[in-house]
């Protein structure tokens, strides 16, 4: 069961040594949990640029300098291998796509402080220093937040706001692990783990970026163009490594797929698309692809995507379901948004027994029967002074 006493840590440890790590990470290797946080760069980068990685253990603080020369981060990910040790973090999913493409693989076992507080009903995505601050009185120094990590030499200040993080992640973990144990709610958690928990979560399909910009039309030619020139501005921003965006944005790239230049001068009037970038390497690349799917015949296009069902809901029947949702989740101090998606709604007041996380679980259990009970007419909605009630029909 986890303790909620609060931990004095000394100063936090600056460790841009290969020795220095590895003798951290046995350390941690002792600990039932370790809390972790990142700082990173991607402003001008496809692929995250790991700066520095935070770790508290019960006693000690450390800052690891993942940009010190010659430092050898295996001893980490070992650590992170260790099923021994709960890793802790807060909106992991940034922090854990960078140890997934260094690592090859998610931390485990691995708990997330915002997950747990949406089903310990602290509301939809609470933000770190909001949940700090409800749960150890505690408030977050904001002053370094926009700091450059990736420049040298760190400022004492700097390493100071970096661990704060940390440490005051633990007391955040044991509250909330003690109020949900009480609540027998850790399972509920462990569900909403399971995609953090799947590197394939992480890792991004070039063939599925087009997708993202969510093209009006059912244009055949060219829908097969832009899934084309977006799956290979997805691999060139991660050749070059720079953001897709700064290769290509998205408006030019609807257009490439619209018009099909030929050539680097007609290329160029796309909005955005300079001189030098079409006559150069990424630009001739580009125009490959292109003549690629210009041979392509019209017989031998990919067939269209199924019509999606043009039924709508009821939008009063919605309605009820959101007020239950809602009820559903005053009731038993839950993220409404973690119970159930506008889409699981919309497709519950449109289908018998849907296929929706709405009726699966623990989510069944606390909304999805009712629900289902509702729209057969076996319950109403009413109101008992200043809160909705079910009543029995």
């Amino acid at each position: 069961m986890a303790r909620s006493s609060h931990t004095e840590f000394p100063p936090p440890a600056l460790i841009s040594t290969t020795d220095a790590l590895n003798a951290l990470c046995a350390r941690m290797h002792q600990e039932a949990f370790v809390t972790v946080d990142t700082e990173f760069m991607r402003e001008r980068t496809y692929w995250p640029e790991l700066c520095l990685v935070q770790i508290a253990g019960e006693h000690e603080v450390a800052v690891i300098d993942a940009e010190a020369e010659g430092i050898d981060l295996s001893a980490l990910g070992n650590l992170f291998a260790d099923e021994a040790v709960i890793k802790v973090f807060h909106a992991a999913r940034q922090d854990i796509e960078i140890f997934v493409l260094r690592f090859g693989d998610v931390p485990r076992p691995m708990f997330d402080t915002q997950v747990a507080a949406m089903v310990a009903g602290f509301g939809d995505q609470v933000g770190y220093d909001a949940l700090v601050s409800a749960l150890t009185g505690g408030s977050i120094d904001k002053a370094h937040r926009f700091s450059d990590w990736s420049a040298r030499p760190l400022s004492p200040a700097q390493i100071a706001y970096a661990a704060a993080d940390v440490t005051h992640l633990r007391d955040v973990y044991l509250r909330l692990s003690q109020r949900l144990e009480k609540e027998n709610r850790l399972t509920w958690v462990a569900e909403e783990m399971a995609i953090l928990n799947n590197p394939a979560t992480y890792r991004t399909d070039p063939d599925t970026a087009w997708e993202r910009l969510r093209p009006r039309t059912s244009n055949r030619r060219l829908l097969y163009c832009l899934k084309e020139v977006a799956a290979w501005r997805e691999r060139e921003a991660q050749r070059v490594n720079i953001p897709r965006q700064r290769l290509i944005k998205d408006e030019a790239l609807l257009e490439i797929a619209a018009t099909a230049p030929s050539n680097a001068e007609a290329l160029t009037r796309v909005r955005g698309i300079t001189k030098g970038f079409a006559e150069g390497r990424s630009g001739t690349a580009l125009l490959e692809v292109l003549a690629t799917v210009r041979n392509v015949a019209d017989a031998d296009l990919p067939p269209p995507s199924a019509p999606r069902d043009s039924a709508r809901p009821s939008a009063a029947l919605v309605s009820l379901l959101k007020v239950l949702l809602a009820t559903k989740a005053e009731q038993h101090h839950v993220a409404p948004r973690l119970v159930a998606s506008s889409d699981d709604i919309d497709r519950l007041a449109l289908e018998d027994n849907p296929e929706v996380p709405a009726l699966s679980g623990w989510r069944r259990e606390v909304y999805g029967n009712d629900a289902l009970a509702l729209k057969q007419g076996q319950i109403a909605l009413g109101v008992d002074g200043r809160r909705v009630k079910l009543i029995a029909v």
